[in-house]
Parts: C-alpha cells; structure tokens; sequence
C-alpha cells in the first residue's frame, strides 16, 4: 500500500439525523467495509442529550487512521458532521452516497491531501 494522507470533511444539512447508537454502528461498521478499509477499534458510538448540544457522535479507529461521525438533531434541518482520515486509496463517491440516506438538503466538504501540506483536492 502506498500512504496517501488523504482527509474528507463534509458538513451537510439534513432531514433525517440518525440518533440511534446501535444503528449509528452498524452504518459505520458497513462504511468501513464499502469504502475498503479494515476497522482496528469501534465502532463507539454515543448518544448526548444535552439541550443546545443533543445529539449522536461516532467514531471508528481503522488501519489507516478514523472515522468520526457527529450529527445534532435539535435544528431543523439537522446537521451532520463526517470526517474521514485515511492513508490509503480513499472511495469518496461512495461517501457521498451513503450521506444520501439522511434526506440532505445541503452538502458542502472540503477533500484535502495532507502528504506535506494541506493541499484542497477537486473530486
């Protein structure tokens, strides 16, 4: 395997937040696997209901680095954070799909290279 340092960041608004933790694990667990990476750690997965701040968070250690998943679901639309960190080949159009379950009504990300800097790469 080569290193590739590469880091996918996506904020979407969503209709649908998960708040589930069981199915918070199973939906990163089965990432993990559609994506090609092998999982290490996790998934751990909890649930917060603190008003102003309630809401799931998520994260899963795998052989090439993380994967986090935050999500608030007291705003209408929701909001969705996803970070993903890996130093192997990275399947983003199969993120970007899997976020299409959560009903977004927008997507905004930024994919970067961070080899020797952080470089923005165009998907």
């Amino acid at each position: 395997m080569t290193v590739q340092h590469k880091h996918l960041i996506v904020r979407a608004e969503v209709k649908k937040p998960p708040t589930d933790q069981k199915w918070a694990h199973t939906w990163l667990t089965d990432l993990v696997s559609k994506i090609g990476m092998e999982i290490c750690q996790g998934p751990i997965t909890t649930y917060l209901d603190i008003p102003g701040n309630r809401g799931l968070t998520a994260l899963v250690i795998i052989e090439t680095s993380h994967i986090a998943l935050h999500c608030w679901d007291e705003t209408d639309p929701g909001l969705l954070q996803l970070d993903v960190y890996t130093c192997g080949e990275l399947k983003t159009d199969v993120i970007f799909e899997e976020i299409k379950q959560f009903d977004p009504v927008k997507v905004e990300y930024k994919f970067l290279d961070r080899e020797h800097d952080l470089t923005e790469i165009d998907l």
